[in-house]
Parts: structure tokens; sequence; C-alpha cells
């Protein structure tokens, strides 16, 4: 993908949209049939993210014959990039694509259906959210803010992040400028870096600036369509800041609650094909990405040193800790129920997940 035709279309997307105030399109209403607008924080195209957001819209389309048909806006099309939760709500667009760790202005207990640092692994957090009563909680979280909430899409398991120089040390964050989401900025300002929020279009541009040293995102595929390889050569592992992070669709709960049964059923289960789908994208292109940033761009691929990873878990615990003294009862039932997850889930990866990985590890004589 080329990263300049990203970025012209995403210039927008931290403060200027294209539409003027007052002037935004209205959905179509017509013979029983209605058309939704869906904005997202994404440039228009990005693998996984943008162009799971308007596989998403062809499916509700398709799957209700047109009943129900989706328009998607990328970022800066009609609202800026991190605007989607406050255009869902005050009725600009009746859908919304992007994730939870954008959200924790509005509520904190919206991290643990993102990703809490350490927390869970992507299949371990779906199975809470599908079958542990996780959808239950967002549920009644989502609507104290006139919304409903699905999980659509997951980059699985991403990079830490890319940094332009090499880190030897916790003191390395030191005043490190950097890009990151979700619970995961309080973790790294603790070590003393300097963390900032960003729309994906602007994050390389800030990294040329020197706005940003640093910056986290998807995973290797959309990074290098973005160009983060262009200006950072070190890119860290393993992502710990926002493990198997969920991305969503804000639905207004009330445009929702009007739609005959079998749409919102047509919704919902478009919903859970595109998560799955936009996961086994990004498998797919990460993998693809992966050999071709190590091959042509000369980037290094690092596991954190050990003292580091220490450092960031450890104030994590501490992080974690009192974000549940800061929340209200049910946001303490949600922190408790994901912990209890956590926990439980662990029991089953640590003697299948991890295992596996390691015997594959070993030196075989098998196809290459």
């Amino acid at each position: 993908m080329n990263r300049r035709g990203f970025i012209k279309k995403a210039a927008v997307a931290a403060g200027v949209t294209t539409a003027a105030a007052g002037a935004f399109p209205t959905p179509a209403i017509s013979q029983g049939k209605t058309e939704w607008r869906m904005v997202t924080s994404w440039p228009r195209g990005l693998p996984g993210l943008g162009t799971g957001a308007e596989l998403l819209a062809k499916r509700i389309t398709v799957m209700s014959g047109g009943r129900l048909s989706v328009r998607v806006f990328a970022a800066g099309e009609l609202v800026p990039g991190l605007q989607t939760f406050e255009a869902v709500q005050s009725g600009t667009a009746e859908m919304g694509h992007d994730t939870p760790g954008f959200h924790l202005g509005k509520d904190r207990a919206f991290a643990y259906f993102f990703g809490a640092p350490f927390g869970m692994a992507y299949e371990e957090h779906v199975a809470w959210l599908y079958h542990g009563g996780g959808q239950a909680l967002w549920d009644e979280l989502s609507a104290r803010f006139g919304l409903k909430s699905f999980a659509v899409g997951n980059i699985g398991t991403p990079s830490f992040g890319w940094f332009k120089k090499e880190l030897k040390s916790v003191a390395d964050f030191k005043g490190l400028k950097m890009r990151m989401p979700g619970i995961g900025t309080e973790m790294i300002r603790r070590l003393g870096a300097v963390p900032t929020l960003m729309a994906p279009g602007d994050l390389f541009p800030a990294l040329q600036a020197g706005t940003l040293d640093a910056t986290d995102f998807t995973g290797p595929a959309n990074d290098m369509a973005l160009g983060f390889q262009q200006v950072c050569k070190f890119l860290y592992w393993p992502c710990i800041q926002k493990p198997g992070a969920i991305q969503q669709v804000i639905i207004s709960k009330a445009k929702f609650d009007k739609l005959p049964k079998d749409l919102q059923e047509v919704v919902t289960v478009a919903c859970e094909a595109a998560h799955q789908d936009m996961l086994a994208e990004y498998n797919w292109i990460n993998a693809q990405a992966v050999k071709a940033l190590k091959e042509k761009h000369d980037v290094k691929f690092l596991t954190l040193p050990p003292d580091i990873l220490e450092a960031l878990g450890n104030a994590a615990g501490q992080i974690l800790l009192e974000e549940r003294d800061k929340l209200d009862p049910l946001g303490k039932k949600i922190w408790s129920a994901y912990f209890k997850a956590r926990t439980d889930m662990m029991g089953l990866s640590n003697v299948g997940d991890r295992e596996f990985y390691n015997a594959r590890t070993l030196k075989l004589k098998y196809p290459a």
C-alpha cells in the first residue's frame, strides 16, 4: 500500500473534516430501506482496519437484501478520526468503527474491552466476551452512553513499538515521546516516557518531524504501509501493552433497538464474521510484512530486555490496582470479571498454546 496515499487521505484525521458544520449527509429512509453512516478512525483502504470496516458495511447491506445499507466514511471524511464516539452519540452517524482504547476519557472501564497491559491474548479475550459474560458487561457500560458495542476486528499480537534508537535499559524511556493508547500510556509514563495519542494518519509525519521518538500501532503490515520503517529501524516485541487488542463497532442503541429482530441479527452476525475475518487477514498480511521488513528494509526485530519487561510489568500491576480503586461499582465488576477470566484462561494457555509454540522452536527435520 502507498503511504503517501494514506497520509493524503487521512491528513484531516486529527482535526479537520471535509463536511461543513450542519451539512452532514443524512441517512436515506424510503420504502422500508434504511441507510446508515459508519464513521471510522482509519485512512480509507488501510489493510485490516480500513478494509475490515468496508467489508462489514458490504456484508450488512448484502445480508439484509438492501433493507439496511451502510455507507462508510474514513477518518476526516465526515468527522475527525478520534471523534467516532461523539459522532454516533450526537447522531452525525449511526455507526462508528474504532477501538475502545480511544475512549478511556469517557469511562476508564472501556479499557478492559480493549486490552489491559499483560492481560488476555486474543483467544482468551474473545472467549470471555462470547461465553464468559464479557459482552453483557460491555452492553451495560455502553448503554450508559446510548450505545451498543460489538467486537469487530482484532489485530492479533502486534509489536511493542517502533523506535529510532535501540533500547538498552529502563533509563532510555526518560523523556521518550511515544504514541500509545489505553492504560499502556500510564505504564510507559511511570518509566519516564511522554505518551500521547494520535490518529493513524498523523503518526508518520510526527515521527519524521521529531514530535514522536517512537510509536506503536497495529502490526507490521499497517505499520509498513504507513512508512514507519523509513524513520525507525528498531521494532520491539512483545506487545505487552495491548495484547489481543479488540477493535469495535459502536452503534446508536436507539437506532439498533428500532431495527426489526431479523435485521438486529444480521448486524450481530455480520459483526462476528467481520471480527474473525479481520484477525485472519492480519495474521496473513503481517506474516508477509515481517519478511519484507527484515529482507528489504533492514528493520531489526528485537525483544525487550528482561529488566525493561520487568519494570513495565511492575508498573502495569501497580497501575491496574490503582485503576480498580478509581472505578464505580459497574467498573469494579468489569475489572474483577476481566482478571478472573485472565487467570482462568491462562490455566489453559500455559499448558496448550505455549507448550505447542515452544515445541516448534526445536531444531527438527521438518519442511521449511
